[in-house]
């Protein structure tokens, strides 16, 4: 199982934001994603953040009070985000989810953005493997 990587598992086409997003559009785009949240990204796709349906849930109990649309996604989002390289080891990356609270990991190349992964993606790497074992016991 050392063998997985997570490039062979990863999104290669995730939900991101921009900064200087009103959080109502993030919202929407979202939720429409079904993704549980998104990096946030500059115009040369650098990863300078990360927002969560927990972050926009906070943000938003406060502004929805006063029926605001005055937030940006900057305002809300996590400025040190986890991430991970293509080439690591879906293992080294299933105990480090054991550990860390992230549910989604963006996949950075030289601090690009090239993908997300997620728990769901984790456990279909190793029940595939799982299932190669199976078949093929040792």
């Amino acid at each position: 199982m050392e063998s997985l990587r997570v490039k062979d598992y990863m999104n290669v086409r995730p939900v991101t934001f921009s900064a200087d997003a009103s959080l109502s559009v993030a919202l929407d785009k979202l939720l429409t994603s079904k993704q549980t949240g998104g990096p946030v990204v500059d115009e040369s796709k650098k990863v300078i953040g990360f927002l969560s349906e927990q972050d926009m849930i906070h943000t938003l109990l406060k502004v929805g009070y006063y029926c605001q649309d005055t937030h940006l996604v900057g305002d809300s989002m996590r400025k040190d985000v986890l991430t991970v390289a293509p080439n690591d080891s879906i293992l080294e990356l299933a105990q480090q989810m054991v550990k860390e609270k992230p549910k989604l990991y963006p996949v950075v190349d030289e601090g690009i953005l090239i993908g997300i992964i997620t728990r769901r993606e984790v456990l279909n790497a190793i029940s595939t493997h799982l299932g190669a074992c199976f078949k093929n016991p040792l």
